[in-house]
C-alpha cells in the first residue's frame, strides 16, 4: 500500500478533494493533463532546481533565458557533477537533479512543486505517492513572490528550500516559512546599505521607485525608515506596474522630470523596468544618479545602445562576485549532441548562433549544423568573469552536499534525534536534512565561510557597483566599493576615484530657496572642487618663487662652470659643490609638483621628489663638513685622516644616506600607496582635492630622517666654525643649517593647524624657505668673491697669506 499525505495550501490550492490512502496505487497516481517537463538526471538523492529560464512578461522579447538564467542552471549541474567526482564529499552517494523552468510564473512553480514532492513529472496534487521519495531539497526561485508560493508548499513537508536570489525580508519569518533558506542577503540589509550610501554622500532629497510587488514595496519601506533617521526627505514614491501601462510609465517619467531630486533609489526586477527605461530615454531625462537594487544592478542588458547615456553612472548593490574554477571550460564544452536530457540547449544554440535546427522553407535563418563552437563566441552565457547569482546557486548545491555529508557521518547513539539516533542517508526525512542544513558550515571557493543564521539568511555582503561605458561603447559593471554587515561601524567602503558620475549630485550642499520652499532643502548644487592651482594669486606667488630659486641655482651652476679652475670653486671638493647645486635645483622644481590638480602619479612624484632631493642636499653638506674637519686635522702633527677619507668614501656616504631615504619611501608606498583624496569635511561647500600620502607616520619618518641628518650636520659644522681658515665654509654651513632646522620646526605646528589648499601652501613655503637658506648661505659668499672680489679668489687669500705681487 502506498502512503498518501493530505496537503492544504492556503491561497494556492484551497481544498483538493479528499481521497483515502487505500485508493492510492502507484500505477494510478497520475493525471496525464498535469505532465510537467523537466531536465532530469538520476541519482541516489535528487536535488530540485527551479529557474526562470524563459520570461513571459510581454514587455520585450526576452524569450529564452536572458542568458544568465541558463548559466544558473548549468552552474547547478556543474556543482553536482563536481561533487559526484569528489572522493571526500559524499563518496558513497550519487546526486541527481530535476530542473524545471517556471517561465517566471507562480502557477507553473506550484505545479513543479507538486511534481517534485510526488516524485513524478505527472502528479496528483495533495498526494505523495511514493513511500521513499529521493528528493532531498529544492534550489529556487529567483523571484521572491514565486519563492513564497514554493515555500508555502515545501514548508508543509519541511523540505529544505534554498533560494539564490529571493531577498524579501518576509521570507526570514521562520513561523511562516520554516524550511526556507537563502544564499543571498535579506533586503533588510540592502535597505540599510542604501541608507549608508545616501548618508555618505549627504544626499537629502531622494526619490524612490518600487516594483509593485512585495519585493519593491518592502524594500522602499525599509529604506525610507532607515534614511529618515538621517534627516533625508523622500521627494516622491512611485510604483512600477507589473502589467504594461504606457500612461503609467509616462506619468512616472514626468514625475522624475519635474522633480528636483537627482538621486532615485529603485527596488525592482529587471524585466519590469524595460518600459520605464524606454520612456526615460524617450523623454530624454538625464542627470539622474540611479541607485539600483541587487535585482537589476548588474542587468546592463536591459539597455539599448541609445539608452546608455541616460543610465551611465548608475550605482547599485550587487551580490559579491566570485570565481568558480572550471565552470567556463564546462560551459564552452556543452553541445546539443552530448546533452540529450537538456531540453533547453538546442534553444540556446539557436539564439547564440542565430540558426534553426529545423528551419522552415520561408525562414531566413540558416540551419544549425552542430559544428558551431561555443568557445569561439563572446556571450553573456559564457562570461564567468563576474559570477554573482551563479555563485549563489553553486554554493546552494554545496550547502546541501555538506549537510548530507554531515547526516551520513553521524555516529549511531550520538545523533541529534530522539535517543541519539541518526538519519538513514538512503531514507531520511526532509526535516532531518533541514536540521543539518541549519547547522552546516563550509568554505566556498573564495575562502569565505558559508552558513545560515537562525532566520535562514546568509551573511550580508554586497559589492557596490557602478555602470561605466567600456572601450567598445557598451556598459560595463565596475566594482567601486564594498558593504559588509559584519563590520560594525565600517560597513561601507567606497573607492571614490573609481566612480563615474552621470551629471547627478555627487557630494553636495543645499541652498535654501526663497518663498514656500525655503524650509525644504530640495535643490542640490554640485560642490566645486578646490586645490592649489597655478592660476590663483597664492599659486602664482609660490610658482614665481620656485622659478626664481631654480633660475638662481642654475645661474650659480653656470658661474661655477665658468670659474671652475679658480681656488674658491675648487675648494672643499668641486664634485660635492656641483652635486649640492643639482640637489637644490631638484628641491625648487619639487615645489612645483605640489601645485595643480592632484593625480596619483603627481602624488608619488611629490612625496619621493621632496624626500630624496632634501636628503641628497643634506648628505652633500654633511660630507663637506667632514672634509673641513678632517682637512684641519691634517695641519696637526702625525695626522693623516684626510688621506684615508678619499673621494670614494665621500661618495659612499652620500649614496648610503640617500638609499636609506629611498628605502623608507618605497616601503611606505608599497604598504600604503599614495592616492587622491576628496576631502568633503574641511570646507562644507567645497571638495578639497588632496594627496593622501599614506599614514602620517610616513611623513614623520621622512622628515625625521632628514632632521636627524641635519642635526648631526649642524653639530659638526658648529664644532668646525672657528677653525683657523680665512674662508671657513663651516661657518656658512652652520648658519644655513640653523635656518633649515628653524624652518622645519616651524612647519610642524603649521602642518597640524592648517587644512585644505593652505596646508599645501605651507609645505611649499617650507620647501622654498629651506632651499633658499641653503643656497644663499653656502653659495652666495662664494659668488660674491668670484664676481665682486676677484683679488680674494687666490690660493694665498684662502690660506690667510698675503698675495704676492
Amino acid at each position: 500500500m502506498v502512503k498518501c499525505n493530505f496537503v492544504f495550501v492556503s491561497g494556492l490550492c484551497l481544498l483538493f478533494f479528499f481521497v483515502h490512502c487505500n485508493r492510492c496505487i502507484s500505477t494510478m497516481c497520475k493525471l496525464p493533463k498535469n505532465s510537467v517537463p523537466a531536465m532530469i538526471m538520476n541519482g541516489d538523492v535528487i536535488i530540485g532546481g527551479i529557474f526562470p529560464i524563459h520570461r513571459t512578461d510581454g514587455f520585450r522579447d526576452l524569450s529564452f533565458t536572458i542568458e544568465p538564467s541558463y548559466q544558473w542552471v548549468q552552474s547547478m549541474i556543474f556543482a553536482i557533477n563536481e561533487i559526484n567526482k569528489n572522493e571526500d564529499l559524499l563518496p558513497n552517494l550519487s546526486l541527481g537533479y530535476a530542473i524545471y523552468d517556471t517561465c517566471n510564473s507562480i502557477t507553473r512553480a506550484v505545479e513543479q512543486m507538486f511534481a517534485l514532492i510526488t516524485g513524478s513529472d505527472v502528479y496528483v496534487p495533495n498526494y505523495q505517492c511514493y513511500i521513499n521519495s529521493s528528493l532531498a531539497a529544492v534550489i529556487g526561485e529567483s523571484s521572491s513572490t514565486i519563492s513564497i508560493s514554493m515555500a508555502t508548499i515545501l514548508g508543509i513537508y519541511q523540505y529544505p528550500q534554498i533560494s539564490y536570489f529571493s531577498s524579501l525580508p518576509a521570507l526570514s519569518n521562520k513561523k511562516e516559512f520554516p524550511s526556507f533558506l537563502r544564499t543571498i542577503p535579506s533586503d533588510t540589509f540592502q535597505s540599510k546599505a542604501f541608507a549608508y550610501l545616501v548618508k555618505h554622500f549627504d544626499w537629502k532629497w531622494v526619490g524612490t521607485l518600487a516594483e509593485d510587488i512585495e519585493y519593491g514595496i518592502q524594500g522602499v519601506q525599509l529604506f525610507r525608515e532607515e534614511v529618515e533617521k538621517y534627516g533625508v526627505c523622500i521627494a516622491f514614491a512611485e510604483k512600477v506596474p507589473l502589467t504594461f501601462s504606457r500612461a503609467t510609465y509616462q506619468q512616472i517619467a514626468e514625475t522624475i522630470k519635474s522633480s528636483n531630486a537627482k538621486v532615485i533609489v529603485v527596488f525592482s526586477g529587471d524585466s519590469n523596468l524595460l518600459p520605464l527605461v524606454e520612456e526615460i530615454a524617450k523623454q530624454n531625462i538625464t542627470g539622474i544618479t540611479w541607485l539600483a537594487s541587487e535585482a537589476w544592478s548588474t542587468a546592463t542588458y536591459i539597455l539599448k545602445e541609445n539608452q546608455i547615456k541616460h543610465f551611465e553612472g548608475t550605482l547599485g548593490f550587487a551580490i559579491t562576485k566570485s570565481h568558480i574554477p572550471g565552470l567556463h571550460e564546462f560551459l564552452v564544452g556543452l553541445h546539443p549532441f552530448n546533452e540529450p536530457q537538456d531540453m533547453f540547449i538546442k534553444e540556446l544554440w539557436e539564439n547564440i548562433f542565430e540558426c534553426l535546427w529545423n528551419p522552415g522553407v520561408k525562414h531566413d535563418r540558416r540551419e544549425c549544423t552542430g559544428v558551431e563552437n561555443l568557445a569561439e563566441l563572446t556571450s553573456t552565457f559564457l562570461d564567468t568573469s563576474e559570477l554573482r547569482i551563479t555563485s549563489n546557486v553553486y554554493n546552494a548545491v554545496y550547502a546541501i552536499a555538506h549537510a548530507l555529508h554531515n547526516l551520513e557521518s553521524c555516529e549511531e547513539g550520538r545523533g541529534p534525534f530522539k535517543e541519539g539516533r541518526c538519519a538513514d542517508i538512503h531514507a531520511f526525512e526532509p526535516s532531518q536534512l533541514l536540521h543539518y542544513l541549519k547547522r552546516m558550515q563550509f568554505l566556498d571557493k573564495a575562502g569565505n565561510i558559508q552558513y545560515f543564521d537562525e532566520n535562514g539568511d546568509t551573511v550580508a555582503k554586497y559589492d557596490l557597483v557602478n555602470w561605466q561605458r567600456g572601450t567598445d561603447g557598451s556598459v560595463v559593471v565596475k566594482t567601486v566599493g564594498r558593504y559588509d554587515g559584519s563590520k560594525l561601524g565600517v560597513e561601507l567602503e567606497i573607492n571614490m576615484e573609481a566612480i563615474y558620475w552621470n551629471g547627478g549630485c555627487f557630494t553636495i550642499h543645499y541652498e535654501k530657496l526663497p518663498g514656500k520652499v525655503a524650509k525644504r532643502r530640495d535643490h542640490c548644487v554640485p560642490k566645486d572642487s578646490e586645490f592649489l592651482s597655478f592660476g590663483e594669486s597664492l599659486g602664482i606667488i609660490l610658482t614665481v618663487l620656485a622659478l626664481i630659486g631654480t633660475l638662481v641655482t642654475f645661474s650659480i651652476i653656470m658661474i661655477f662652470l665658468k670659474y671652475m679652475k679658480t681656488p674658491i670653486v675648487r675648494a672643499n671638493n668641486l664634485e660635492l659643490s656641483f652635486l649640492l647645486l643639482f640637489s637644490l635645483l631638484l628641491c625648487f622644481l619639487c615645489a612645483l609638483t605640489f601645485m595643480g590638480e592632484p593625480s596619483m602619479q603627481m602624488c608619488i612624484m611629490r612625496q619621493t621628489g621632496f624626500a630624496i632631493s632634501f636628503v641628497l642636499s643634506i648628505s652633500c653638506i654633511l660630507v663637506k663638513t667632514l672634509v673641513v674637519l678632517l682637512a684641519f686635522k691634517m695641519t696637526l702633527p702625525n695626522q693623516n685622516a684626510m688621506k684615508r677619507f678619499r673621494p670614494l668614501h665621500q661618495r659612499l656616504i652620500i649614496i648610503t644616506t640617500t638609499l636609506v631615504q629611498i628605502g623608507i619611501c618605497v616601503g611606505f608606498m608599497v604598504s600604503s600607496p599614495p592616492s587622491v583624496n576628496r576631502n568633503r569635511d574641511t570646507v562644507i561647500s567645497k571638495i578639497i582635492l588632496e594627496c593622501n600620502e599614506g599614514p602620517e607616520l610616513a611623513l614623520f619618518c621622512i622628515l625625521g630622517y632628514i632632521g636627524f641628518l641635519a642635526v648631526i650636520n649642524f653639530v659638526l659644522a658648529f664644532l668646525a666654525r672657528n677653525l683657523p681658515d680665512n674662508f671657513n665654509e663651516a661657518k656658512f654651513i652652520t648658519f644655513s643649517l640653523l635656518v633649515f632646522v628653524v624652518v622645519w620646526i616651524s612647519f610642524i605646528p603649521g602642518y597640524i593647524s592648517t587644512k585644505g589648499k593652505y596646508l599645501i601652501a605651507v609645505e611649499i613655503f617650507a620647501i622654498l624657505s629651506s632651499s633658499f637658506g641653503l643656497l644663499v648661505c653656502i653659495f652666495f659668499p662664494k659668488c660674491y668673491i668670484i664676481l665682486l672680489k676677484p683679488e680674494m679668489n687666490t690660493k694665498n687669500s684662502l690660506m690667510g697669506r698675503p698675495n704676492k705681487h
